[in-house]
């Protein structure tokens, strides 16, 4: 009722043009004609409907559809003749508001609005106005569905099934109930009773089972820009060697991200950066921190973001960050910050302006959304995104010890259906003193093939001698780690 309230106070005040960014054009209309029949505005104004196919038609009455003025600049001309009042939606208008032809015409419906009040209504998913009309317009957001509203839509849906079933009723789990009313917050009218209507229909109950379907439809759906990634391959941390310190602090925060009532007065995290050597297990970590928190992981590509047109990649990061906002609570997956907030040659202006959108969203931000950003260059971070409050915590990935190593070799070979008796774990973990994670999985991957191509089971000796044919990141960019080192001693967090 807000939203329907707050469209009446735009239609009563004058505006020649109202400016409606949406999706969801069927709930808008319906508001539309229910406040025009009903005489909510000051005077009675009749409404019509044009689009590019059927025209322009009269939809306040019902009339025998007399299509006319199909063409937009026809449909422009015939509003500025028109000596009544009246409301003008116009329906994907957007492409035709380049023609300076068009502008000027509904500049002149503009001027001449005091004289006869024609209103003129543009909705579509993305309204970019000419600046000569900006002083004429407003714009009006459309309130997503209320807690009580999704429970009205989630109930209509049942009733739908229950009068296609005649007998039948849909049987719901309350807890399960529960969650599908939270998570399909965030969604216009019509995608919350699709996503309802895929929870209830298949079997007529509402389960557990049906949650992750409809978090990953709803993902689908809100992220129509392509710059954010549904991660469906979440880790335990059972299945990452060491990061004991990481480990501890993610456990010991858990029940506060995930709103627990006995955490309740304390202040809900916000984040980690995640530094260090590369293969070292950053990313593994970031799957994991999903996996524990029990939320969806979404992954943010800052390739995807950047594009030549001015002021595109600002949007889209934008329409990213309101993504992760509505799929709260998740936690939202940086890979290689740096990459995205660096300097990019010649593009320094818009790296500078998608870092001020990143910061302040981090800063602002009230949802349940829990960022883990990695980096492997501390020299390409501004140091904005470092200083303290940032994030909650800058962890170290170091290099893992002997004991550590000796636990992500026994992960690797237990993963790969391995005996640990069948190896001699602690000298093959001295051998690979310096090798980082990911080195240590692809000596076993690489034994694997060799041991194959002989026809022999797996041994020790198979791994020994591809460790020694290795020569680890370590070495081969000993000075750089060395400096990485040194950088984050007493300035970050070690994870082990």
């Amino acid at each position: 009722m807000d939203g329907r309230r707050d469209l009446e106070i735009i239609l009563r005040s004058r505006t020649p043009i109202v400016i409606i960014e949406t999706r969801d054009e069927a709930r808008i209309l319906e508001l539309l004609q229910s406040i025009t029949i009903a005489g909510a505005v000051s005077e009675y104004l009749p409404l019509f409907r044009w689009t590019i196919t059927d025209g322009l038609q009269r939809i306040d009455i019902a009339l025998e559809p007399q299509p006319l003025n199909s063409g937009p600049g026809e449909v422009l001309k015939h509003i500025r003749a028109v000596s009544k009042p009246g409301i003008y939606v116009l329906l994907d208008f957007h492409p035709f508001l380049e023609d300076p032809v068009h502008v000027r015409l509904i500049k002149d419906i503009c001027i001449r609005y005091r004289e006869i009040p024609r209103q003129i209504v543009l909705i579509s998913h993305t309204v970019k106005l000419p600046s000569e009309l900006d002083s004429f317009s407003a714009r009006f957001d459309m309130a997503l569905p209320t807690e009580e509203e999704r429970r009205k839509i989630v109930q209509r849906v049942a009733d739908e099934y229950r009068n296609e079933h005649p007998g039948s009723r849909v049987q719901a789990d309350s807890k399960a109930y529960e969650m599908l009313i939270k998570n399909l917050a965030g969604l216009t009218y019509s995608d919350t009773a699709q996503l309802a209507r895929n929870a209830v229909l298949i079997d007529g109950a509402i389960t557990k089972s049906d949650l992750p379907g409809v978090m990953q439809a709803k993902y689908e759906l809100l992220n129509r820009g392509g710059a954010l990634q549904f991660e469906y391959d979440m880790a335990k941390f059972s299945d990452v060697g060491g990061l004991s310190r990481l480990k501890d602090w993610l456990s010991q925060r858990r029940s506060v991200f995930r709103g627990d009532e006995s955490a309740a007065h304390l202040d809900a995290p916000k984040g980690i950066l995640l530094l260090g050597v590369q293969g070292c297990g950053k990313s593994l970590a970031a799957k994991a921190t999903a996996g524990i928190f029990g939320v969806p992981l979404l992954r943010l590509d800052f390739g995807a973001i950047y594009d030549k047109y001015h002021g595109e990649t600002e949007r889209k990061l934008r329409e990213s960050l309101n993504t992760a906002d509505v799929m709260s609570p998740c936690v939202l997956w940086i890979d290689e910050i740096e990459k995205g907030i660096a300097g990019r040659g010649g593009e320094t202006g818009t790296t500078q302006r998608v870092l001020g959108t990143f910061l302040t969203w981090l800063a602002e931000k009230n949802s349940q959304v829990f960022v883990v950003a990695t980096a492997n260059d501390i020299n390409s971070l501004p140091p904005e995104l470092v200083r303290k409050g940032r994030f909650d915590e800058i962890f170290f990935v170091d290099l893992p010890g002997k004991k550590v190593r000796a636990s992500i070799l026994a992960i690797h070979l237990t993963s790969r259906d391995q005996s640990l008796s069948n190896f001699e774990i602690e000298p093959l973990a001295e051998a690979m003193k310096g090798f980082s994670g990911a080195e240590i999985e692809q000596a076993v991957v690489a034994a694997f093939y060799a041991a194959h191509a002989l026809k022999e089971d797996l041994k020790t000796h198979h791994i020994l001698h591809e460790v020694e044919q290795t020569r680890p990141l370590s070495v081969v960019m000993r000075e750089q780690i060395r400096a990485l080192r040194t950088w984050a001693d007493g300035r970050t967090v070690p994870s082990d």
